[in-house]
């Protein structure tokens, strides 16, 4: 404990009534509000105090400071007494507290960035940790900066699998520059936690993971002073038993409270009790830190040459991600890439083979691999390109979700999407990838049919705000663009066109290049069809779709390696409902799938060359009938 030097009484005191003020502001802001979690805020009082007016170091009026320690309140619910703590330190007005939860008041019912003090949105239990990991990981290995990163975590989340993918990750890598608090107050939403007050069995599960881990009565100051100033070579779990509803009398260590405000009545009660505990409405200050984050730029990042693919020559989409990764990594020495133990599939290989100190393996651990993306991101200090198989990322489709409401600007790559990876079978295919990203908030789906269009995407990519996913294939296909193509997002592509065409054939990835080898064998039956590749399906390019769909008499055929439900078709659909005279006919995959050769599947699933054919006749035969 070479750093703990014990604090004099009078600090003592002072941390114990900023907890009981602390105390106090939840209560009145949660009663205010008429709903909150009081309970849950009274149990992490003295914990809140010690971290944020005796440990931390921050510049109160600049909570984004690069160089400020770092807080993730992982138990979100708790959110008033984040707000409390502002409050207490001066950023934010007293008054502001009672507006919690209000429509026009930043104060919500969890914390989310809109907050300048909150990094990345909490409430959606069990990902606190992994996005401190983040923020730790990138305090010393990136920024070799003294930051340290603070976790409050409660009891109820440590059920979450997604903790424990966080706890194996930060004991691996010797996170010694993060500290977890678990906050034990014995009850959950509807019942106790499963473990209780047994904080020794707490205390071996840490340890197991790599944790030097401190058990202390959550509820003395001075006990929290002590083990937060214990530094080890290795990350720190200090589980604090503590009491739910501590201070409020009638309530404390009570079921059936959680989530409940104190009624107006026993609030004012309640209030004065503690009132009178406190002797001294002294403020303390926290102390500055340590200036030491280095400036960062990460605006602007350009590839430092143009691709350099031959026309007709064949490539994997998912190589050559891999590839302009690597190159983007020259760009800028803050471009990060992080995988789930499938970097020789994904590519990320060539990254770390150019990159290797960049590179964070995070292995199968697909929800923490996102969380830890979202963590590295934070206060723009890397751009981070996390990639697994497409059909992985479902698994962690929570923390994407959560990443949307963080602000998150993290870019993911999801490789071996469809049928077309062939014999290893359905659980290996991404067919419902599309159909997730698309639902994400002000998110940007890449979908680059050849090498040149990946590299693009990639650049594009790191400059883009939101999440952005690009989607990579298995097979080898001719590259179609020149290296000099320009690409944007939602700019689709018109490859193939002439002024017979009759129908309009949208394809992406690997049904592009059917959709061509189709339009080659049709022209042998004076069949014209024009063929568009989208590049990107969420934005869609709208206007170049029903512009080439009116040229070819409304008729529009989507063709995608993807499961019907929320893909390419449903979005073209969506893009021209409305639209008079235009039909759109759906190729995709419509059920389960099963091992086979690539050609195989997409002929069993109707997306190949053949089925387009079929389809084009079958579009052209509707209307001459009408006729």
């Amino acid at each position: 404990m070479e750093d703990y030097h014990k604090p004099d009484q009078q600090t003592l005191q002072a941390l114990k009534d900023t907890a009981n003020r602390l105390r106090i502001s939840s209560i009145k802001a949660t009663t205010a509000a008429g709903s909150g979690h009081p309970t849950s805020c009274c149990s992490a009082a003295e914990i809140m105090s010690v971290l944020f007016f005796h440990t931390m170091r921050y510049k109160v009026q600049d909570p984004r400071n690069a160089s400020n320690d770092r807080f993730v309140l992982s138990k979100g619910h708790a959110a008033p007494i984040l707000y409390s703590v502002w409050a207490e330190a001066g950023f934010l007005q007293e008054a502001d507290l009672l507006n919690l939860r209000k429509i026009d008041s930043v104060l919500e019912g969890h914390p989310v960035p809109r907050q300048a003090f909150t990094d990345v949105a909490t409430g959606s239990l069990g990902q606190g940790l992994g996005a401190a990991c983040g923020m730790a990981y990138t305090g010393k290995f990136f920024d070799r900066a003294s930051y340290r990163v603070y976790c409050l975590l409660g009891d109820g989340e440590l059920s979450e699998g997604s903790v424990w993918e966080a706890m194996a990750f930060a004991g691996f890598y010797k996170l010694d520059n993060l500290v977890a608090i678990f906050d034990i107050n014995r009850l959950g939403q509807s019942d106790p936690a499963p473990l209780q007050h047994h904080v020794e069995i707490y205390q071996k599960r840490c340890e197991a993971f790599g944790w030097h881990a401190i058990i202390v009565d959550g509820h003395s100051v001075e006990e929290l002073c002590k083990a937060f100033g214990q530094a080890k070579h290795q990350p720190t779990a200090i589980i604090a038993k503590t009491f739910k509803g501590k201070g409020i009398s009638g309530v404390e260590d009570k079921e059936s409270w959680h989530g409940k405000p104190l009624p107006k009545n026993m609030a004012e009660q309640v209030i004065q009790e503690i009132d009178d505990r406190i002797q001294n409405k002294k403020k303390l200050s926290p102390a500055l830190p340590e200036e030491d984050a280095p400036i960062v730029n990460i605006r602007n990042i350009k590839m430092p040459s143009p691709p350099t693919y031959k026309v007709g020559e064949k490539w994997a989409t998912r190589k050559a991600y891999g590839v302009a990764l690597a190159k983007l990594g020259h760009a800028n020495d803050r471009v990060i890439a992080l995988d789930g133990d499938t970097k020789n599939s994904t590519f990320s290989e060539l990254f770390k083979k150019e990159h290797p100190s960049r590179y964070i393996e995070c292995y199968i651990a697909e929800q923490n691999m996102v969380s830890i993306a979202v963590g590295c991101a934070t206060r723009d200090r890397t751009v981070a390109f996390a990639s697994t198989f497409a059909t992985f990322f479902s698994r962690a489709f929570d923390q994407i979700r959560m990443a949307a409401i963080s602000d998150s600007n993290i870019n993911l790559c999801g490789s071996h999407c469809g049928v077309s990876i062939g014999e290893d079978g359905p659980s290996q295919m991404g067919l419902e990838d599309l159909s997730m990203f698309r639902a994400i908030p002000n998110s940007t789906v890449f979908y680059p049919s050849d090498a040149v269009a990946t590299e693009k995407a990639v650049e594009i990519a790191a400059n883009t705000k939101g999440i952005c996913f690009i989607r990579t294939s298995r097979p080898e296909n001719p590259v179609i663009y020149n290296n000099n193509e320009d690409f944007h997002i939602g700019q689709a592509k018109v490859v193939l066109k002439s002024k017979d065409d009759q129908v309009t054939v949208i394809g992406a990835g690997v049904t592009l290049h059917e959709a061509l080898a189709a339009a080659e064998q049709l022209r042998k039956e004076k069949i014209y069809i024009r063929v568009i590749d989208p590049f990107t399906i969420k934005p869609l390019d709208k206007k170049t779709i029903l512009e080439n769909a009116r040229a070819t008499k409304g008729r529009i055929i989507t063709v995608e390696d993807h499961y019907h439900e929320g893909g390419m078709g449903e979005a073209v659909c969506a893009a021209v409902v409305g639209e008079p005279g235009v039909t759109v006919t759906r190729l995709a995959v419509s059920h389960v799938p099963r091992s086979g050769k690539p050609a195989e599947l997409l002929r069993m699933f109707g997306i190949d060359k053949d089925a387009i054919m079929q389809a084009v006749r079958a579009a052209l035969s509707k209307s001459r009938n009408a006729e």
